[in-house]
């Protein structure tokens, strides 16, 4: 059988200081129901200290992710981070996340795909490993969007969160881990979800900071258009090319962008309500962290050969879906994840 990339285990870092939908009426011209009914978001997690941002998150997470593995961070080949929101231009967050872990056997990058980077990610580090170049890549979505975002623009500033997820990618040869993937780019979609300034285009200038074009703006919906259509094809598309039925699938572990989003996906999917992923209520959109943070919220409720699905849809625009097949049982402690990781039998 021929080598996959698996899962072999998922980190995670949330910030401790929450903002509550609350919080936002005092600062905006919204309301906890007006938010919670077209987002579905209740509240989320914000890093305030300012000498710490989204390397810091990554580093957290991939740190969780060694101990959970019972490994050190110099067996890792490859780190590839998937941000919106890198701590500066260069070097890449990559960089400093594998200084600040020990990982020195590692080399590393940065990809840039919005709310579908992490997902792009995975790809991409799964062929290192089934190509069998590395035996242990790190692939990691984080993002620091209070940084970014506008807590001027209602429309915006009730959306995002910050966090960070990980997740271990080894090589399999049973058939578990990434079996299949589908990926698109619209780069028409670019004027309706972006950052107009920061980049070489629009350097900083006195102009581009007191016009805010170093947030986050989007025209919301045209987004909503594009995203319900590109996400539900995409999941349809891995679906139908891997014989899958509703019945078959265990997760859709959905970009949590927008509930009313994930909710037309899952139609489209002929999947129960009960078969997916949420946390955007208490996270928010936490952009490249989402998918993995889903996974850690439900690792416990995963067996060794479930079916998963994974969708995303982003900026660029930019979207997608994965096919994963779940290498090992919801472990609570790192013996057990690598025993079924390893293939070893606890009673062995």
């Amino acid at each position: 059988m021929n080598t996959t990339a698996a899962i072999t285990a998922i980190g995670h870092y949330l910030p401790e200081d929450r903002l509550t939908n609350a919080d936002l009426e005092k600062m905006v011209d919204t309301s906890d129901e007006w938010i919670r009914t077209r987002t579905g978001v209740s509240e989320r997690r914000i890093l305030r200290d300012p000498d710490k941002a989204t390397a810091f998150m990554a580093s957290e997470a991939a740190n969780e992710l060694l101990d959970k593995r019972g490994i050190t961070a110099d067996e890792i080949d490859l780190i590839i981070l998937a941000t919106a929101s890198p701590d500066m231009p260069f070097p890449a967050t990559a960089c400093l996340v594998q200084a600040e872990i020990g990982a020195t056997n590692a080399w590393g990058f940065d990809l840039l795909s919005a709310c579908s980077g992490f997902l792009f990610a995975l790809n991409v580090g799964s062929q290192f490993v089934a190509s069998g170049k590395h035996q242990k890549v790190l692939v990691i979505g984080s993002d620091a969007m209070s940084r970014i975002t506008d807590y001027t623009d209602r429309t915006t500033c009730v959306l995002f969160g910050d966090g960070a997820g990980a997740v271990l990618l080894e090589p399999d040869s049973e058939g578990y881990g990434l079996l299949d993937s589908v990926a698109y780019i619209d780069g028409k979609g670019a004027p309706f979800l972006h950052m107009k300034a920061g980049g070489s285009l629009r350097p900083a200038t006195h102009e581009t900071v007191d016009n805010r074009w170093h947030f986050v703006s989007q025209v919301g919906r045209q987004v909503f258009k594009h995203a319900v259509v590109g996400m539900a094809d995409a999941a349809a598309e891995i679906m139908e090319r891997n014989g899958l039925e509703g019945d078959d699938v265990r997760f859709l572990v959905p970009h949590q962008a927008n509930l009313r989003i994930i909710d037309a996906t899952t139609r489209r999917m002929g999947i129960e309500p009960e078969k997916v992923t949420l946390n955007i209520e208490r996270y928010g959109n936490t952009t490249t962290a989402t998918i993995p943070l889903c996974l850690h919220d439900w690792e416990a409720d995963l067996k060794r050969g479930d079916n998963l699905v994974l969708a995303a849809f982003g900026g660029g625009f930019s979207w997608g879906a994965s096919y994963v097949k779940w290498a090992y049982d919801g472990a609570p402690n790192a013996e057990r994840v690598r025993m079924n990781a390893e293939g070893v039998s606890e009673e062995a």
